[in-house]
């Protein structure tokens, strides 16, 4: 006889299947797996392949899926809704208000910001207080005349002015053109019994002149006398006011110092020799350009401009062998700190704007040693004061000139000195090597 066939489960009651494979029926919208009942399965078996409702997925009232699908390898059925998963976490990013490496920029900056912050603040003190108030103190002048009531005289200028001068008597108004002349006073008062002279010299401060005017000519008024001043010394046609030579010393600095940067950044580069030679051609250099438009071009030298071309070449050799020297010191600094020596303390000391005398007491110190002050003097002695002693101006430029060379030695020794113990260094290591490797 035929074998019977074993029922089939589908939704619970028990329907013969046509065909004797696996089969899908398709009951409405009801799906039902066909499961061969093998002779012996258990309650268990039974249990487990038995149909039973999705609950997965949200139910709706017109469908209901029952799904059990044999497959070769296990799956765990959970009945549990599975939970979302959580979107990961972004790390935090740069912002706008806070960038990536903001410390470190700022920190940057504020290293090369402090540069131009000591120009700004060193330019200020120096110009406004040197030239901000202008005011006579100790200014030595003369009145010419003779006898006790010249001598009364005298001394009654020197209490009114309350310490803004100093008044010297005077034999003759030759002697006051010789000393005005010779810059050992600054102005010469002569009264007579029909007017009055004042000896003043243009070519050695045009300023200076000026304000012995002002404080002359209402002496001469008081006493009703004819006020004239006569200058014994002028300035050039092409130099009316008696600062073309300070604005030549303002080129000759600013390009020297400009000039020290440019030698002092090759100079780790070549010989000393070498390095010698090229500052002292580049200085050269720099002053030739100066005389050549202070003389020819626009003719405010008129008179020993060769020696004047040898002292403005000293004076940007000074400026060369300190940047020279400085440089391995401060490196970056070395433009600021030769701003500092050849602009803020220079011009403002060299009188070519303000004598001494009408300057706070420390640029007035400044006067009787800076560089700046001691060439202007020797230009002005060559070209308005040709038979003045060059003597201090020389002695002064030689010395600045010798410690800068002697700062260039040193320094430039040292870092020789420093680099070949680096290189001995670096050989002692690499034969130590050389001995643990054979």
């Amino acid at each position: 006889m035929g074998r019977r066939r074993p029922p089939t489960v589908c939704g619970g009651s028990h329907t013969p299947a046509p065909a004797p494979h696996r089969a899908l029926r398709y009951l409405g919208r009801q799906v039902c797996t066909d499961v061969v009942q093998l002779p012996f399965v258990s309650e268990v078996a039974k249990y487990n392949f038995a149909p039973t409702p999705a609950v997965d997925a949200p139910s709706s009232p017109m469908t209901t899926t029952t799904s059990h699908v044999h497959t070769t390898s296990p799956h765990t059925h959970s009945h549990a809704a599975p939970r979302a998963s959580r979107a990961p976490r972004q790390p935090n990013g740069p912002s706008t208000l806070r960038p990536q490496g903001l410390g470190r920029t700022l920190l940057s900056f504020g290293s090369h910001i402090l540069v131009p912050l000591f120009l700004a603040i060193g330019m200020g003190l120096a110009y406004l207080g040197a030239f901000h108030a202008p005011t006579p103190h100790d200014l030595p002048v003369g009145i010419v005349g003779q006898g006790a009531a010249t001598q009364v005289f005298a001394q009654t200028v020197t209490d009114e002015s309350d310490g803004a001068l100093v008044t010297h008597v005077v034999s003759s108004t030759a002697e006051a053109e010789r000393q005005v002349r010779d810059r050992d006073l600054a102005a010469v008062y002569a009264p007579t019994a029909t007017g009055a002279t004042l000896y003043v010299s243009t070519a050695a401060s045009e300023t200076t002149a000026s304000a012995a005017q002002k404080i002359f000519m209402p002496i001469a008024y008081r006493s009703h006398l004819p006020f004239t001043v006569q200058d014994v010394v002028p300035s050039g046609d092409e130099d009316t006011t008696g600062q073309g030579l300070f604005f030549l010393l303002v080129a000759l600095s600013v390009g020297g110092y400009a000039s020290a940067i440019a030698v002092a950044a090759f100079a780790t580069r070549l010989r000393p020799l070498w390095t010698a030679v090229t500052g002292l051609a580049t200085a050269g250099v720099v002053a030739g350009i100066g005389i050549l438009i202070a003389g020819p071009l626009y003719g405010i030298i008129t008179t020993n401009r060769w020696e004047i071309f040898l002292f403005a070449w000293m004076y940007d050799a000074i400026i060369v062998a300190l940047g020279v020297g400085l440089h391995p010191l401060l490196g970056r600094w070395t433009t600021p700190i030769l701003t500092m020596l050849f602009v803020m303390l220079n011009f403002t000391s060299s009188g070519g704007i303000f004598q001494p005398a009408f300057q706070p007491g420390f640029f007035a110190g400044l006067n009787t040693f800076w560089s700046g002050a001691a060439w202007l003097q020797a230009a002005q002695d060559l070209q308005y004061f040709p038979g003045a002693s060059l003597g201090r101006s020389s002695l002064v430029l030689a010395l600045w000139l010798a410690a800068a060379v002697l700062l260039c030695v040193v320094v430039h020794g040292l870092v020789a000195r420093r680099a070949r113990i680096a290189r001995e260094r670096e050989v002692t290591a690499l034969e130590e090597e050389e001995v643990v490797a054979a």
